[in-house]
């Protein structure tokens, strides 16, 4: 199973001093909006981190399935409602089932064993 592109989506108190804070290990901005209060941050390892500023209950793990590392569609991934379906039958707790009639972006978060959210966002 291929859940996408992983990241992690930190709940930041600040995100003008998040953002210099993780640019000095390394991050620049590759997506989102200061203004907004979110950004998308990458380093020269593909890895990607996401600072959310009142957007977010707790720091959590994300998956973007039809994303690559640069945040670009990619033709060859799973449906995020065929993942829910898929993750429901291992019972795994998804949530209220998205809807196999439904196209385009759509999410839904699980938990993992030790109260973790996990976030899986198709934005396509």
């Amino acid at each position: 199973m291929v859940l996408g592109l992983l990241s992690l989506s930190l709940k930041v108190s600040d995100i003008e001093v998040s953002k210099v804070f993780y640019e000095k290990l390394g991050f620049s901005q590759m997506a989102g909006h200061l203004d907004q209060k979110w950004l998308i941050m990458k380093d020269k390892n593909n890895q990607v981190i996401g600072l959310f500023e009142g957007m977010l209950e707790k720091n959590t793990i994300t998956f973007n399935p039809g994303w690559d590392h640069n945040a670009q569609n990619i033709d060859d991934y799973i449906d995020v409602r065929y993942l829910q379906k898929m993750l429901s039958n291992e019972g795994i707790d998804c949530g209220k089932p998205i809807g196999e009639n439904n196209k385009g972006p759509a999410n839904f978060i699980m938990t993992d064993p030790d109260g973790n959210p996990i976030l899986v966002d198709q934005h396509r």
